[in-house]
């Protein structure tokens, strides 16, 4: 079971925002189904306006939500946040001064006595990075219970931005999520996810947080293989090790009178390595130069990695 509740406020009384609901139902969609079709996450959305998400109402959800003994537990809020010494807030409809939300600190024990396998916590908000940081009162639980893993739009010091009406780190996080943080598989993880993230945003825009207390990641969505399963599973069929050479000649080249079918489907899956990073032709630019001049291609590091992976039957 993968549960997830997805926070959108934009209904603030005394400082209304616009984009939040939009990322919010963009999370949701994009979460609730894999690239495929299957069912990924039940989601449920907590959305202002049609809501009140009052400190009361978001704190129930969020225990709700990391309740039980799910396989992932993932929450997603998006609105303001606030900061002050005690550390930081998620802001709620009924905000005030001296009780202006849930406290981030709150959300950290919530999900750090969870008994959920994984839990992911993510944060489009100014000062989202307050969460599990140290403040000047010295009370944030800084650490990470095992298989929690927290990504936030910005350092505890930083606001964050708002483009057309959506949310820019939340834009990215889509982007990823549908496809931009895939692996050569399919998979889609946290890491990945901040990966991306972080490429796309410059040295002088808002810094991404991330931090984690996992052995390995888990698996947040998963789109179509770039190379397919079967495809990726001949490496080990190609390269008896990952240091052997797959020696080519012109019988690969469909276009030589020499050509062999067989030595044709080998250099066009080779062709495929090539292009997700996971074969190198040598001493040339050109798989296609490589045969024609009787060379050979070789695997990278990344695709010894994924030789191994073959070879140890985990693909």
């Amino acid at each position: 079971m993968r549960k997830a509740l997805v926070v959108g406020i934009n209904d603030y009384p005394n400082a209304p925002l616009d984009g939040c609901v939009n990322d919010a139902n963009a999370m949701a969609t994009t979460l609730e189904y894999n690239g495929g079709g299957s069912r990924n996450f039940a989601v449920e959305a907590l959305l202002s306006p049609g809501n009140e998400v009052t400190r009361a109402t978001l704190r129930g959800a969020i225990e709700k939500l990391f309740s039980g003994s799910p396989d992932m537990a993932l929450l997603y809020f998006s609105g303001h946040g606030f900061i002050k010494s005690d550390g930081g807030y998620l802001v709620t409809t009924d905000a005030q001064q001296y009780s202006e939300g849930l406290s981030m600190n709150d959300v950290l024990q919530i999900a750090n006595a969870s008994s959920a396998r994984n839990k992911v916590i993510i944060l489009d908000c100014c000062h989202a990075g307050a969460l599990a940081k140290p403040n000047l009162a010295g009370l944030s639980m800084t650490t990470l219970s095992e298989g929690l893993t927290v990504l936030t739009a910005s350092a505890d010091d930083e606001t964050a931005l708002e483009i057309d009406g959506a949310g820019v780190f939340t834009s990215l996080l889509v982007d990823a999520l549908q496809g931009g943080a895939a692996d050569i598989r399919g998979n889609i993880t946290p890491g990945s996810l901040y990966a991306y993230v972080d490429e796309a945003l410059g040295a002088w825009d808002q810094r991404p947080i991330f931090k984690t207390n996992v052995s390995s990641f888990a698996v947040l969505r998963t789109i179509g293989p770039k190379v397919p399963l079967d495809t990726l599973r001949k490496l080990t069929e190609y390269f008896e090790t990952p240091d052997t050479h797959h020696d080519l000649d012109p019988s690969y080249e469909f276009t030589e009178d020499s050509a062999n079918p067989d030595n044709v489907a080998i250099l066009k899956n080779m062709q495929k390595f090539m292009a997700v990073g996971l074969v190198l032709p040598v001493d040339t630019e050109h798989l296609y130069f490589a045969a024609m001049e009787s060379k050979a291609c070789r695997l990278t590091a990344l695709g010894y990695q994924y030789w191994r992976l073959v070879a140890e039957k985990n693909l």
